[in-house]
């Protein structure tokens, strides 16, 4: 067959959806809801079933736990009021977050916690929406990550069990791995931001998203919490065993309790936002088309230019490349760089969340993907799964 409304082939699209039901039949996940949006058209696939063994189907409608997909909301929110004057990129963040003035930083990333130095500046809003503030994921042992897992500092989607104010409280108390401005580490800019957002706009963080975001882009199934009546949408979540990778499910303090909000709402994915494929649609295509949505504006068009442009230097990226690849990291989102592979392409910007998410949108092709599985990720590398998903996607090009 030829092209289809989208230029998009639907032999090939056949193709894709024939790969996501044989991994499915292979036990690689329960289920799958995946979504190719191209110029305006929408393809889904649902397939498989929301639990190991159970009857329910998988569905279009079906939630999930989104994980670190938040991090361009929480980007998009501290846009928002970067727009308003209510913050600025490059003005710290001290009047803001007093816990975070005037930091020190170790003199070696793996030295001892009271081996530190003055950091040389302030930390800034945009370093927090780089993740250049010099905290951040530590990899392998040593003090500072030792310090951060017992003051419940780690990463993990469902969150610590005290609310914003202790968390920024426990971040102050320990000093930065990093100046400044110098290197890119993974996920804690997010929850900052998250805090700073909360005490710029004067109440909570996830209120903000829901007045400032998912209300205006019609996200009816997102929040960080669900009310009873969607709780059976809601898609059981798994892990791979270790050795064996057969699947088991996740255990965690959110599971058995979406009913009722977090104490601490998460700017990075811990805890998990909620969502589905269609609402996280409707936030692609307002950045697709450049802050627009069809009842007015989110950002303006040099906002989003300015979140998905790659901020980072090779000096900066040094070392991360098991997360950036060979692209680079806008405002709480990546960019790709260059086209090194078929679904790699120039100016492809977006993220995955660790509990099985994916979302990435093409402006140059006009094309947004959006792949949701139950299966949790062992590494910052998807499973192949993923990989073909969105080769499949590409190659359903058909113009």
């Amino acid at each position: 067959m030829g092209e289809q409304a989208g230029g998009l082939s639907a032999a090939r699209l056949g193709r894709m959806r024939e790969a996501l039901a044989q991994a499915v039949a292979d036990g690689d996940m329960p289920g799958v809801v995946a979504l190719v949006h191209r110029r305006g058209e929408t393809h889904v696939a649902a397939l498989g079933t929301q639990e190991l063994g159970g009857d329910a189907p998988m569905r279009r409608d079906t939630i999930f736990r989104m994980a670190s997909m938040v991090k361009p909301i929480t980007a998009v929110a501290t846009m928002i009021l970067v727009e308003e004057c209510r913050l600025r990129l490059d003005d710290p963040v001290d009047d803001l977050l007093p816990e975070l003035a005037a930091p020190r930083v170790l003199r070696h990333p793996g030295g001892p916690l009271d081996d530190t130095v003055p950091a040389e500046r302030a930390i800034t809003v945009r370093d927090l929406l780089t993740f250049r503030l010099g905290a951040g994921l530590v990899l392998g042992d040593s003090p500072i990550g030792r310090a951060m897992a017992e003051a419940g500092l780690g990463i993990g989607p469902d969150g610590p069990p005290f609310g914003p104010d202790e968390w920024i409280k426990r971040l102050g108390a320990l000093p930065l791995v990093h100046q400044p401005g110098t290197t890119w580490m993974y996920n804690i800019g997010a929850d900052v931001l998250g805090v700073l957002i909360a005490r710029a706009a004067g109440r909570p963080f996830a209120e903000f998203l829901h007045e400032r975001v998912f209300e205006p882009l019609g996200m009816r199934d997102t929040g960080f919490h669900l009310p009873k009546e969607k709780l059976g949408r809601l898609a059981a979540s798994y892990a791979p065993a270790p050795g064996t990778g057969a699947l088991t499910p996740r255990p965690g303090p959110r599971e058995g309790a979406w009913d009722r909000p977090p104490v601490f709402p998460s700017g990075s994915g811990g805890p998990s936002l909620l969502s589905t494929a269609d609402d996280y649609l409707a936030f692609c295509r307002m950045l697709l088309r450049n802050g627009r949505y069809d009842g007015g504006r989110i950002l303006s068009r040099p906002a989003v230019e300015l979140m998905t442009t790659d901020h980072l230097t090779a000096a900066q990226k040094a070392g991360n490349e098991m997360f950036l690849g060979s692209g680079g990291w806008g405002f709480g989102l990546a960019v790709d760089a260059r086209r090194n592979d078929l679904a790699v392409g120039p100016g492809r910007f977006g993220w995955t969340g660790g509990l099985g998410t994916e979302a990435y949108v093409d402006p140059g092709e006009d094309l947004i993907g959006i792949l949701l599985t139950q299966r949790a990720l062992g590494s910052p590398l998807p499973p192949r799964v993923f990989q073909d998903f969105w080769t499949l996607a590409y190659a359903a090009i058909d113009d």
